[in-house]
């Protein structure tokens, strides 16, 4: 395989979101060899190597154009300050950066952060916050373990990652401000030569396939044939849903396309017309 013709990613080496990055992969049929170990992986059905990195590495070797692109989080991205393009969101690993005190303390706004000693491992995010809000504070960074900053009295509050908010609980803080939402975003170096660009755009055909298919749902029901115009307006598909008869007279079967997050609501409404045998398919692949 030629490296010259090979699109080259770089994906976080271990965690959740190497895990989804890996799935998804998978999914827009790139299989890969096992390649952790030796921290390079090449798939044999697509001209891919994968380069398995710590994350905050990532926006370094893609904005040094070692890598043609990189999976990230997102606020591993803004803390690292590349200016890379962001050209795919991937809907997956969310989570928020949250400022967060001890739960004792009563809140009353942002203001409060005046003058206190903040912990955090994204210094450069919590900065540029504050200057936004015109506050100073005084920041320690830190690698790992801030939640616990201020239990040890080494700061008054702190600014880490939040996801169901349990960590926060388990160590006796309160989430008091949001700063910043944050998810897996597939970015790309600024220079890319004409194959490589070329690849990329199939690539990225392949993974807009998968999460256009993760994010929607294949329907089908039977309704009597005066309720169709009514369902076809709760129903309006990718093109229009598919109507056809069914072999009991004054009765169709109704095909369409469903976003997951209309989904619940859309059900009730089409229960309370008339639909009836109602099936929720996944889709494997949606090309649209």
């Amino acid at each position: 395989m030629l490296i010259m013709n090979t699109l080259k990613i770089a994906i976080q080496k271990s965690g959740r979101l190497s895990e989804h990055s890996v799935t998804m992969l998978k999914e827009a049929g790139m299989h890969l060899t096992n390649g952790k170990r030796t921290l390079l992986a090449y798939s044999s059905s697509f001209p891919l190597e994968i380069l398995y990195l710590r994350d905050d590495d990532i926006p370094q070797y893609v904005g040094d154009q070692v890598a043609d692109a990189g999976i990230i989080g997102e606020d591993v991205l803004v803390e690292s300050g590349n200016n890379l393009e962001i050209i795919q969101r991937l809907g997956f690993s969310r989570c928020r950066l949250s400022l967060a005190i001890p739960k004792e303390i009563n809140y009353d706004d942002l203001g409060w952060f005046s003058g206190k000693r903040v912990a955090t491992s994204f210094p450069n995010i919590l900065r540029n916050y504050l200057e936004r809000h015109n506050l100073h504070a005084e920041i320690h960074e830190l690698n790992g373990s801030v939640e616990i900053a201020p239990a040890i009295g080494l700061a008054d509050g702190i600014l880490d990652i939040v996801s169901s908010g349990s960590t926060l609980i388990s160590n006796g803080l309160k989430e008091v401000e949001v700063v910043m939402q944050s998810e897996a975003v597939l970015v790309s170096s600024p220079k890319l030569s004409h194959i490589k660009q070329v690849l990329l755009e199939d690539f990225l055909f392949r993974i807009r396939a998968v999460l256009a298919a993760r994010d929607n749902k294949y329907i089908l029901l039977n309704a009597p044939n005066d309720r169709i115009n009514e369902i076809c307006r709760i129903l309006p598909g990718m093109k229009g849903p598919t109507v056809m008869p069914l072999a009991e007279p004054g009765w169709s079967s109704i095909h369409s396309v469903l976003s997951e997050s209309q989904f619940w609501s859309v059900i009730n409404q089409l229960r309370e017309v008339g639909a009836e045998g109602i099936l929720v398919i996944p889709i494997e692949k949606m090309i649209v």
